[in-house]
Formats: C-alpha cells, sequence, structure tokens
C-alpha cells in the first residue's frame, strides 16, 4: 500500500493517513484552484486501502471548504458509504469549531449522505 501524504498549503488541507491507526486525517482549509484535480489522488488512494482493507476512518477538521471542494468531499464519501454498504469498517469523525457555525451545518449534510458512523465533535473535545 503505498502511503498518502499531501502538505497543507494556503488553500489546501494537509491529507496523511496513519498506517498505525487506519486514519485518514483532512485538516486545513480546502479553497484549491481545481478542487477536482487536488483530490484525485486522494480518491484514487481511497478506492486502492479499500479493495486491500475494507476498514477506515476519516477524520476530517476542515474549517472552510469552498463548493468544489465540497462536491469532491461528496463523491470521498460515496465511496465510503459503498465499502460500507459491502460490510467494510468505515466511521468519520468531523471536527468543528463551535464558532464556526458553518462548518457544523457542512458536517450536518454530510452526515445525512451516509449510514456508517458519523460522528460531529467540538475541537475542544479529546482526540
Amino acid at each position: 500500500m503505498r502511503t498518502l501524504d499531501i502538505v497543507q498549503s494556503q488553500s489546501t488541507p494537509q491529507i496523511r493517513y496513519d498506517h498505525q491507526e487506519h486514519v485518514l486525517r483532512i485538516s486545513g482549509e480546502s479553497y484549491p484552484e481545481n478542487s477536482f484535480e487536488f483530490y484525485a489522488p486522494v480518491t484514487a488512494w481511497v478506492k486502492e486501502h479499500l479493495a486491500e482493507e475494507n476498514r477506515l476512518r476519516l477524520d476530517i477538521d476542515v474549517s472552510y471548504m469552498n463548493s468544489s471542494s465540497t462536491k469532491c468531499m461528496l463523491d470521498l464519501l460515496d465511496i465510503l458509504e459503498e465499502a460500507h454498504q459491502k460490510g467494510g469498517a468505515i466511521d468519520i469523525i468531523w471536527r468543528y469549531d463551535k464558532d464556526n457555525p458553518r462548518s457544523l451545518d457542512l458536517a450536518e449534510e454530510f452526515k445525512e449522505e451516509v449510514s456508517c458512523t458519523f460522528s460531529i465533535v467540538t475541537l475542544d473535545q479529546s482526540r
């Protein structure tokens, strides 16, 4: 399995897979010039990972997402939901700043898209 480690920039989140914990973490802000191009390797990696190992925890701490990044996240959730429907151990944690109500709204919208475990927690709650 190849590693996934994308360095955070001003307009893109850090995306890193922790092999020991089986956690894919996405953190920062997401408004790249071309979201689909940015997220394509992430989507490909997730598909490859789930084909080899049918479990994944997605830990998201994104304070802002533009509309095209939101679409890419929905595509990623579709892949995770498909794995979950096939018996995969999939769970999602969405971390939000309680002073950022849009992040909470977005998390609640995403939660409606999947049937796997989807926890919404404030940033001040322990990891």
